[in-house]
Parts: C-alpha cells; structure tokens; sequence
C-alpha cells in the first residue's frame, strides 16, 4: 500500500462497537484482570502494611505502606487490562475465531480494525484505573483531589502496552509462546518499585529498572511519590 493510499482509520468506532457487543453477555470476563491487584492491595498494602508502620518520602514526610503500593498497583491495572486485552484476547480472535478475517472483507480495514483493537484495550486498562482509583477513595488512600490526575496517566500506560501487546501478538504462533509474556510481566511487576522503593536495589540494578515501562508508568502517577526513587526506606 503506497503512502498516498493511506488513510485515517475512521471506522475504528466500528470496531468498538462490535467488542461492546460481543461483551455484554459476558462482561465478567472483563473483571478477571482487575482482580489480582486488588488482592495484592488487600493482602499486602494492608497485610504486610500492618507490619510496617511508615514509608519516608522525602522532606519529612511519611505515608502508609498501604498509600505507597496503591499507586503503582494502579497501574499495573491499567497495564492487565491492557497488555491481556492485546495479547491473549487479540491472538484467539486472530489464530482462532479468525473474526479479522470477515471484518476485514467489509468496508473496515485492517487499519481501522487494529486502531480499534488498540483503542479497546486502552479502554479496558483505563476501566480498571479508574475502578481501582474509587477503590482507593473509599479505602482512604487517596490524600489529594489531584490524585484524578493519575488516569490520564493510567490511559498512557494502557496504550503504551496495549501497543506493545499487539506488536508482540503478531509473532505469536502458539499458546505456549504467551509463557514467555507472563515470564516477563510477572518480575517487572514485582520488582518495578511496586513494593518497595527503588533505593533498595544496588546501583546498577536501579538503572535496569528504570527501564522498564511498568516503572516509567508507576514514576507517572501523581498519587505515587516520584519520591519513589528518593524514599529512604520503609520504618
């Protein structure tokens, strides 16, 4: 397809429209990824944080174990809903339904379906950010109004895995190739400072770290002290 070919992929909402409907017998499935950090939240921002009484941020101040995880577990929540909504859902639609394959032979393209693929997997990480920030709210562990900054945050880390997840589900042949998904979301979730603060690992390790996109995104969010990196340690 030449360059002068090319267009915008306006018919992405079609694309939408179609997920929306496929889902709405079935929307349970839509909260299997927002469970797990909820757990981890319940478990160990509350469960261990009772063992740990405060974490320094830096110029005096300390929050709760509880306020230090609930950030980042955000947005591992937007990173769940997105990078599964793009990888594995998006392979079985590709590999087994072939639904790709009828919708590509209507007026929507391949352009048009991708974007809307995309777009529904930021939508489903954002679905879980924002869950999980009223989750936060009613919990107590939101200290600031400004902390509704954290989903337009949230929505960049959808896209920026959601983006990712489908480049990746491109090269995929079989289920068996999705270990090695799990076998690199697992360590970055947790180890990207989610649990602790960054300061802990020796200096070279720091660096790997902050690589990873989990930790840009959790670096991201106005809730989670970009302190993450200057705490002194949890007391």
């Amino acid at each position: 397809m030449s360059i002068a070919s090319r267009r915008l992929p306006t018919r992405a909402i079609h694309m939408l429209e179609r997920n929306v409907m496929a889902y709405r017998h079935q929307w349970i499935v839509l909260l299997t990824g927002f469970v797990e950090p909820v757990l981890y939240l319940l478990g160990i921002g509350f469960g261990i944080g009772s063992l740990v009484r405060n974490v320094p941020i830096g110029h005096g101040h300390v929050i709760t174990y509880a306020m230090f995880v609930a950030p980042a577990l955000m947005a591992s929540s937007a990173m769940n809903g997105a990078i599964y909504e793009s990888t594995f859902n998006l392979f079985y639609k590709l590999r087994y339904v072939r639904s790709f394959d009828a919708i590509i032979a209507t007026p929507v393209g391949i352009e048009d379906a991708t974007v809307g693929e995309i777009i529904w997997a930021v939508g489903r990480g954002s679905l879980y950010s924002v869950g999980f920030l009223v989750l936060m709210l009613a919990l107590g562990l939101v200290a600031s109004p400004w902390a509704i900054l954290a989903i337009p945050a949230a929505v960049l880390v959808g896209f920026a895995f959601a983006a990712l997840g489908a480049v990746i589900t491109t090269f995929m042949r079989s289920w068996q190739d999705f270990d090695g998904v799990q076998l690199g979301l697992q360590p970055m979730f947790l180890f990207s400072a989610t649990f602790f603060p960054i300061t802990v690992y020796p200096a070279a390790l720091q660096v790997v770290v902050e690589l990873t996109p989990l930790y840009r995104g959790i670096d991201l969010m106005p809730a989670s002290p970009s302190q993450r990196s200057d705490c002194a340690g949890v007391s």
